[in-house]
């Protein structure tokens, strides 16, 4: 049985956009598939008691946003950061991905939403803007957001979210290799570890 990566993110997080432009690289390389699981980050930090301290706490904010570009070398990709992110309505970009993964398309979606959210920014708060981005990723993107108003998506990013919580999820980006959970994009060797010792493991059954 191939491995799997299951990925519990949210938009609104840069690390996250990060960890997204190697994950499916890693995954590939392995052999394994990944689960998406968007989510409610907010909610989630509220359940756990987790803050959000790069917001809260001025001089971690401007350390991430050094360390944040560091990375983006280190990856050889696009970042900015966004000076849109008050005007996003990210719950609505989650219920997004849902219908994408509901059509099977869940990857392209989180591609393209995560870039230009963090990797070139647009406005996504403006509907024209999020619109023209998920039709130049191949979508449909005025009947994808129509789809993402239904209170099933909302019901099931709820649920989503209460399930990262019971699952230990305190942040963004959160992966899961079988039970053992990995957060931040500076762990992802750690889950190439797990994907391989997995794979050992069952190649020697």
């Amino acid at each position: 049985m191939a491995p799997t990566v299951d990925f519990y993110f949210d938009f609104i997080s840069p690390y996250t956009y990060l960890a997204n432009t190697v994950l499916p690289r890693l995954a590939q390389k392995h052999g394994a598939s990944i689960r998406y699981h968007p989510i409610n980050l907010i909610e989630v930090m509220q359940k756990v008691g987790n803050r959000p301290m790069t917001i809260e706490c001025r001089v971690k904010g401007e350390y991430a946003t050094v360390d944040l570009q560091r990375w983006a070398t280190r990856y050889q990709v696009s970042y900015a950061p966004t000076p849109y992110w008050p005007s996003i309505d990210f719950a609505e970009l989650s219920r997004g991905a849902l219908v994408a993964l509901d059509e099977g398309r869940g990857a392209d979606y989180v591609d393209a939403v995560y870039l230009a959210v963090h990797g070139n920014p647009v406005n996504l708060g403006q509907r024209s803007e999020l619109i023209r981005t998920l039709n130049a990723a191949g979508f449909d993107g005025a009947r994808l957001l129509d789809r993402a108003k239904s209170a099933d998506y909302a019901t099931r990013l709820e649920e989503n979210t209460s399930e990262a919580a019971q699952r230990g999820v305190f942040g963004s980006p959160t992966l899961f290799v079988g039970n053992e959970m990995f957060f931040g994009n500076d762990r992802l060797q750690f889950v190439a570890e797990a994907l391989s010792s997995g794979a050992a493991s069952q190649a020697g059954k």
